[in-house]
């Protein structure tokens, strides 16, 4: 059997610069390609990096010749100067693109990382939330409302491009030794912030474990949708407690209030929709991944926690 070629875009990214790596000592045959070209102590030997663009019309050519696209490009935490039309443009016009460039170069499976936000951040979310649960997102998040475009979009190229086979992760929140994002910017706060009637549940999954699933799904035929998350969650009472800081409980109409005049004073980036994010929480439900896909994590949530914590007490 050959070796599948694999196009990896986002590929300088956090996740996609370790996936290139893994797949890199695997002796793969790796197309990395991202916006920013990969300067040369960064580049694993064996690998052809490419600077290429998501929304491209050339992303087709590019593509011709491999057989698996795994598709991490996405702007998952804006710059200040960011805007909501320029991150559509790579997170759904990016994403439209790259299947049609799929469909196009004869590609035969993409693996495209979803994300839990994909299902939004309602009242009414179920304790544990199945991929049986449609994806609602919210449109006052922006990353949020992208995944959910995204997802009804590989739906509709399931139903009329069959011969492209989808594996698509809804993955929980990202940690691993270096993680740095705006999850663990909030944990850097003096104190963390709890809401009155809520456990603001959070589901984490090791970089490691991520990159692991994305490996199986290249290496094995399964196919369909996943929730990618360590086992079990933790609330952020239990986060503070790990941290060693104070959890100050605020009901979510002060909090609310609050966080509307501090965006307005510039001293706070997070507005009152923020409250929405914490208070209701997709928790992600791993039985498919492991039982259907394969595929068992091998830090539970807690675990990947604890490890992400240990790195940044040896950082500090």
């Amino acid at each position: 059997m050959s070796v599948p070629r694999v196009f990896v875009t986002g590929a300088g990214g956090y996740l996609g610069s370790q996936l290139v790596a893994a797949l890199g000592a695997a002796s793969a045959d790796i197309v990395a390609a991202d916006v920013r070209d990969c300067p040369p102590e960064r580049r694993v030997p064996g690998v052809r990096y490419l600077t290429a663009d998501v929304r491209s019309p050339e992303l087709a050519a590019q593509m011709r010749g491999c057989d698996i696209v795994v598709h991490l490009a996405s702007i998952v935490t804006p710059g200040r100067d960011s805007t909501r039309e320029f991150e559509y443009s790579v997170d759904v016009l990016g994403t439209r693109n790259v299947l049609e460039a799929c469909v196009a170069a004869g590609v035969s499976k993409i693996v495209v990382s979803s994300s839990g936000a994909a299902y939004g951040y309602h009242a009414d979310n179920p304790a544990w939330i199945t991929e049986d649960q449609p994806v609602r997102g919210n449109d006052e998040f922006a990353y949020s409302c992208h995944k959910r475009l995204v997802e009804e979009m590989l739906a509709r190229y399931r139903a009329e491009h069959p011969e492209l086979l989808q594996v698509v992760f809804r993955i929980g929140t990202i940690l691993g030794e270096t993680t740095r994002n705006q999850i663990t910017d909030l944990f850097e706060k003096p104190r963390l912030i709890a809401i009155r009637g809520s456990d603001s549940p959070f589901v984490f999954v090791w970089d490691q474990d991520v990159v692991g699933a994305i490996l199986h799904a290249i290496r094995s035929d399964r196919t369909g949708v996943y929730n990618l998350a360590g086992d079990g969650a933790m609330t952020i009472q239990q986060i503070a407690e790990r941290l060693g800081k104070r959890c100050v409980t605020l009901p979510a109409p002060l909090l609310g209030a609050a966080l509307a005049v501090l965006k307005r004073l510039g001293l706070t980036r997070y507005g009152p929709e923020q409250v929405r994010f914490l208070r209701y929480r997709p928790v992600l439900d791993n039985t498919r991944l492991k039982r259907d896909f394969g595929y068992l994590p091998r830090l539970s949530s807690a675990q990947t926690f604890d490890l992400w914590l240990r790195a940044r007490e040896l950082r500090n």
